[in-house]
């Protein structure tokens, strides 16, 4: 099933979505869905479900194959305090994380470019880390130009993903998977992004609005691995004042599957699926259109 019918059932379907009070979501995702007060709970979440992969491949003295985000990031300070606190080493951890911003010629944005993934990464997590317990740097993986197209076979040869941990898009992509014909089989590329990624991104960078200089072009994981992966955990979350999260967290739970909204095959396709939000993100909108 490549689209949910058309556009008109698709609005139809959202505006029953969004009727339903937050217990009602509740009870109707039942064990698929998490609720965490606010966002640091969230967080926390986040953080000890990675430790709980690292944790248990450690302790079965076997690698983990995880794919991660750079958004949500909360999570990764937490991560750093518990690994350094157990004193957990990350050398048999392979951390491919989502995606990278790219300039208009196509190369990835250096770590040192404020918008930079692989940068914000290093701040938020690897630099926090006990230098004995970091991974090694061949094990920490952002697509690039120069490795977009060996990332599936890397993949492939380490015997797949164990944990696959991001957020959702405005309009249900996970990493830069956005809507296009067929995108549950499309794997590692680059992409062009689009108006409604760059608008609510530009919204939340702290640009000043600056739609003009913010990256069009960017490196991602394919929804191929991503729905490969064994276990799949999504922490939806608005994240900031506009409720823009709400109907991707309903539509992730309950929508029925279309590349319109690329989250809606995860639930179709992965057994091992939970997504986790906060209060505000569950709530129901003011207005229901």
């Amino acid at each position: 099933m490549d689209e949910p019918g058309n556009a008109l059932d698709r609005r139809r379907e959202i505006h029953e979505l969004l009727k339903l009070a937050p217990r009602e979501v509740r009870d109707r995702a039942g064990g698929r869905l998490v609720v965490c007060r606010d966002l640091d709970g969230l967080h926390q979440r986040f953080a000890r479900d990675l430790a709980r992969i690292i944790r248990a491949a450690h302790r079965a003295h076997r690698d983990a194959v995880l794919i991660l985000p750079v958004g949500p990031t909360g999570q990764y300070p937490i991560l750093a305090e518990i690994v350094n606190r157990e004193g957990l080493p990350l050398h048999h951890v392979h951390m491919f994380f989502m995606d990278e911003y790219a300039d208009d010629a196509g190369k990835a944005l250096p770590a040192t470019h404020p918008l930079s993934f692989k940068g914000a990464a290093e701040r938020v997590f690897f630099s926090r880390l006990r230098p004995e317990l970091r991974p090694n740097s061949d094990q920490v993986v952002f697509p690039d130009e120069n490795n977009i197209d060996s990332l599936a076979r890397r993949i492939g040869e380490l015997g797949g993903v164990d944990f696959c941990g991001g957020g959702i898009g405005i309009h249900g992509h996970i990493a830069f998977n956005e809507p296009e014909p067929r995108v549950s089989e499309l794997g590692p590329r680059q992409v062009n992004l689009n108006d409604f990624t760059r608008t609510i991104n530009v919204v939340r960078a702290r640009v000043g609005g600056n739609i003009e200089g913010f990256p069009r072009l960017a490196y991602t994981l394919g929804m191929r691995e991503i729905l490969a992966s064994r276990c799949v955990r999504l922490y939806c979350r608005n994240g900031c004042e506009f409720d823009w999260a709400n109907t991707v967290l309903r539509l992730a739970l309950f929508g029925n599957p279309g590349d319109d909204y690329p989250v809606t095959w995860v639930r179709e396709r992965v057994r091992d699926f939970v997504l986790t939000t906060d209060c505000a993100t569950l709530a129901s909108p003011k207005i229901v259109l």
